[in-house]
């Protein structure tokens, strides 16, 4: 019988672990396991981590992680301290794996400044009680100072790497068992010069690097680099890399060409660094809608691993997996890929699996992502539209064009057994827009489904609002829901779902739902009794891009266990809604904390 590569016996065997660790651990860990940096004889930089030699196998993302273990990794990093890093660490240590904790630092382009002595005060402050909370737990591996704070242009504002280098100092002064990591935005412009220059407290650069990593042993030397590296980021080339269609579409690696990318750039980069490199970190081990649905992610949205897992775990164990993914010998249109609306499009597929099981394929085609390169900021899933695919089977598809746009149409397989395979082709189609029917039901928000909405639309007194987008906190569904908190007694608040993000209906956007009868949402507060009005639509015809509905449900009254709430939308003009849900507060002399899950149309 083949292996599952996320079976649930070891996932069970992983949370056991967890819970007996967590029987067993005292209070606090009074004992940190040293790490360090050497050079030995010949010049050749490694990790010591308790007096033995370590060579990073390590992964970044959400995917469990006894998967990481048993794809034969060591490591995985986060970007971030939050509640949830104590049991990370934990987790990790109770599956002999090792953590490289990240201290986010801000982002200039989200509106970080660096010569404001208070944000930089205060981000100092937070990184101090993040290192001395977690600085003596066993699975701790390096500390990561920031992620791409400098930008993507030069990468040479003194005022960044001053501050760097005064958190790197304080976390020596205050921790001298863990080495100190910077991670940049590949290596291009200032950013050697300046982290060797500038930062003498860092003792490890850290690089993201995807395209251009079979050529970082090259370019890092030339650049004057002399410090160790670890390659912090890396995968398929980057839509910034690549040449685009004549429309200006990036064009996907399939899977299987995605695995023998991911091969080819660990053996240059990483192996063949001349002694300066110390590891790596795959990304993202997970599934993340960045560009498209499947360029980065090394998973489905169902669990089923790519095949860049199969090559990632036979060069860090040695051994290949026991259930190999599909392999996808050939993708592609049959014909141009522009065409015009009504057109029939033909795509064909040749797919096999290596161990004869019978591969089963979805297909779905959806609308474009409005931009390729957002810098890895949170980015709406694109829709799915209907009555589009007229036949479809392992072997292809056929397809009736809609109105004017760019699209893609997307292909993903399983074997049944954890291992799947994933394509995709863009596709414009020249001439007037016109309606589209949306596959009903359309989620606004849904583990594992589409996110064409995103809750970027914040109201009132926003200071006062948390969002947590990922709670894990007894989700009505899935593995996570919404979580919202508002703290100020008396005044009001509110949060937008908008399309595009940030738009309050001065740019084209929105989708047409005709045919949605209601809108659902399950809903539960967490002490009862917390009130408010939910609403589809909010921009009125005053803006340029307005909803084209505007529906209330005022003054719901929350429970503490989990309830449906529906909006009627039956006989409504749902041809352009650009915010399909709002949630407003008033102040109710208290803090109040509610929970969102399943929000859809149907």
């Amino acid at each position: 019988m083949k292996g599952n590569f996320l079976s649930l016996g070891s996932v069970l065997q992983a949370f056991f672990s967890l819970a007996v660790l967590f029987i067993a651990a005292p209070a606090a860990w009074a004992q940190p396991v040293p790490v360090e940096v050497v050079q030995d004889a010949d010049g050749n930089w490694q990790l010591l981590r308790d007096g033995q030699p370590f060579f990073i196998k390590g992964a970044g993302g959400n995917a469990p992680k006894n998967a990481l273990a048993n794809a034969g990794g060591n490591s995985f990093r986060t970007w971030g301290v939050g509640d949830e890093t104590g049991d990370l660490l934990d987790l990790a240590h109770s599956l002999g794996l090792t953590v490289v904790v990240g201290h986010w630092l801000g982002h200039e382009r989200h509106g970080f400044d660096y010569s404001n002595q208070e944000q930089v005060a205060e981000q100092l402050e937070r990184v101090r009680r993040d290192v001395l909370a977690h600085k003596d737990h066993p699975a701790l591996l390096l500390w990561g100072v920031g992620n791409e704070m400098e930008g993507f242009a030069e990468g040479d504002n003194p005022a960044i790497w001053a501050h760097v280098q005064e958190i790197a100092a304080m976390i020596k002064e205050l921790d001298p068992h863990h080495p100190t990591m910077t991670i940049t935005a590949d290596i291009g412009g200032q950013r050697v010069p300046s982290v060797h220059n500038l930062c003498p407290d860092i003792d490890i650069m850290g690089i993201n690097s995807y395209g251009g990593l079979p050529s970082i042993p090259q370019r890092y030397p030339a650049a004057g680099g002399t410090k160790p590296y670890v390659i912090t980021e890396f995968g398929p080339p980057g839509t910034w890399e690549i040449g685009m269609t004549s429309f200006g579409a990036p064009p996907e690696l399939t899977s299987t060409q995605k695995a023998s990318v991911y091969r080819d750039a660990y053996q240059k980069g990483c192996l063949q660094s001349g002694g300066l490199c110390m590891g790596s970190f795959v990304f993202t081990w997970g599934f993340k809608m960045e560009a498209t649905s499947t360029w980065y992610g090394l998973f489905l949205p169902n669990g089923d691993k790519l095949g860049a897992v199969d090559a990632m775990t036979e060069i860090w164990s040695g051994q290949p997996q026991a259930d190999l993914c599909p392999e996808i010998r050939s993708f592609g249109l049959r014909g141009a890929d522009v065409v015009a609306p009504g057109d029939t499009v033909l795509v064909d597929l040749d797919i096999v699996d290596p161990e004869g099981d019978e591969v089963s394929v979805k297909w779905a085609f959806c609308g474009e992502a409005a931009e390729y390169f957002t810098g890895g900021d949170s980015q709406p899933t694109p829709f799915e539209l209907d009555n589009i695919i007229i036949e479809s089977s392992s072997r292809g598809v056929k397809l009736v064009m809609p109105g004017g746009g760019v699209y893609r149409l997307y292909m993903t397989a399983t074997d049944g057994n954890g291992s799947g395979a994933a394509a995709n082709v863009p596709i414009k189609v020249d001439g007037p827009a016109g309606p589209v029917s949306l596959k009903m039901p359309l989620a606004v928000y849904e583990d594992g489904k589409p996110a064409p909405w995103l809750p970027s639309g914040w109201m009132g007194t926003t200071d006062s609002i948390v969002m947590d987008t990922e709670c894990t906190n007894s989700p009505y569904s899935g593995k996570t829901c919404l979580k919202f908190t508002y703290s100020h007694p008396g005044m009001w608040a509110g949060v937008a779902w908008q399309h595009p993000a940030n738009d309050w209906g001065d740019k084209p956007g929105g989708f047409d739902l005709t045919g949605a009868k209601k809108l659902t949402f399950w809903a539960r507060g967490e002490e009862g009794k917390e009130i408010l009005d939910f609403s589809v639509g909010i921009l009125g015809s005053n803006k340029p891009y307005f909803d084209t509905v505007k529906v209330e449900k005022k003054n719901v009254k929350l429970k503490t266990e989990w309830k449906q709430y529906t909006i009627k939308l039956k006989g409504k003009d749902l041809s352009r809604v650009k915010t399909p849900l709002v949630w407003v507060a008033g102040g109710q002399g208290r803090t109040i904390t509610f929970y969102l899950d399943d929000i859809r149309f149907e």
